[in-house]
């Protein structure tokens, strides 16, 4: 039994991660998850589901964390630019991105009070990652600044799981 219990994966799930399009696949993954609509999969899983069903050599692993890194980065500017036109009333009405007012104002505050840090150190934690992506586009934060504040962030976020999954047993070469 492989650790994240894979045996249950569906197979067509299963088939698309094991075949010659599974990089393809997990890139788009990826891209989801940053944007915030990745809803069948915890992020905290998807890059050690990565790779238990890719492939969990250190070049596979790097390749990985390396696409994880540019498809979440991607996402989350995406979801930067659509909240910059969108505004707060939008984001705060759309039905994908369920976050109350409440919420908002917490996250608004973080963001007032830590400033642009504030980006990258919630991509890394867990349950609030990605979640400073709404503040900063309310911001006046230059797009280029976001872009590679999240991506440092995504880049500490997927090396930790890929590191916990392969040196906690899992490493095959």
């Amino acid at each position: 039994m492989s650790p994240l219990q894979l045996e249950g994966t569906p197979p067509w799930l299963e088939s698309m991660f094991t075949s010659e399009v599974a990089l393809a696949v997990f890139f788009g993954i990826c891209i989801l998850e940053g944007a915030m609509l990745l809803r069948f999969m915890p992020s905290e899983l998807v890059v050690p589901a990565a790779l238990a069903l890719i492939g969990s050599t250190i070049s596979q692993a790097i390749a990985i964390v390396a696409l994880a890194v540019v498809g979440t980065t991607i996402g989350q500017f995406c979801l930067f630019c659509v909240v910059r036109r969108g505004g707060r009333e939008y984001v705060l009405q759309t039905r994908w991105f369920p976050i109350s007012e409440s919420r908002l104002e917490r996250f608004d505050g973080w963001f007032d009070r830590w400033g642009a840090i504030a980006v990258p150190v919630s991509n890394t934690m867990l349950f609030v990652r990605g979640l400073l992506t709404v503040p900063a586009g309310l911001s006046e934060m230059d797009g280029r600044t976001f872009v590679a504040l999240s991506a440092a962030g995504s880049l500490s976020f997927q090396s930790i799981l890929a590191g916990l999954y392969l040196f906690g047993g899992h490493l095959l070469a």
